[in-house]
């Protein structure tokens, strides 16, 4: 691994967390972004060398909507930054470890990711994340 890339905290509102963010962090939000395919909107901040991404969902049937549904606001996911995607996924599957999906994908901040599923990481959800080049 490269280094931890990001916490994700799922929220209700990105209009309510952000400002809420701001003053925790002492930083301003650096970008917000909407990811069509996850349907989610994102907002980021810098904080050292490690940023924090809120995640809202756009649609009641996505992803964070769901997991706010059932287990309410608050952490999401890590993700850790590498430098070769496939190579870790090819790795990582040698190892017995099971994936979301393989495929990676375009996520938010100029990344392609992938998901390691929570039942082989101790039941927190993992991204692996590359910068497109």
């Amino acid at each position: 691994m490269h280094k931890i890339e990001h916490i994700a905290i799922a929220v209700k509102s990105l209009s309510t967390s952000v400002p809420l963010f701001e003053k925790i962090l002492g930083t301003p939000c650096y970008k917000t972004e909407e990811v069509e395919s996850e349907k989610v909107k994102t907002a980021f901040f810098k904080t050292g060398e490690n940023k924090i991404e809120l995640l809202e969902g756009m649609d009641p049937e996505g992803v964070i909507a769901k997991f706010i549904s059932k287990k309410g606001e608050g952490l999401h996911h890590i993700a850790l930054g590498v430098e070769n995607l496939e190579e870790r996924i090819t790795a990582l599957k040698t190892e017995g470890f099971e994936f979301i999906s393989e495929v990676p994908k375009k996520g938010a901040d100029n990344k392609i990711i992938v998901f390691l599923h929570p039942k082989c990481t101790n039941g927190v959800l993992v991204e692996l994340c590359q910068e497109i080049n």
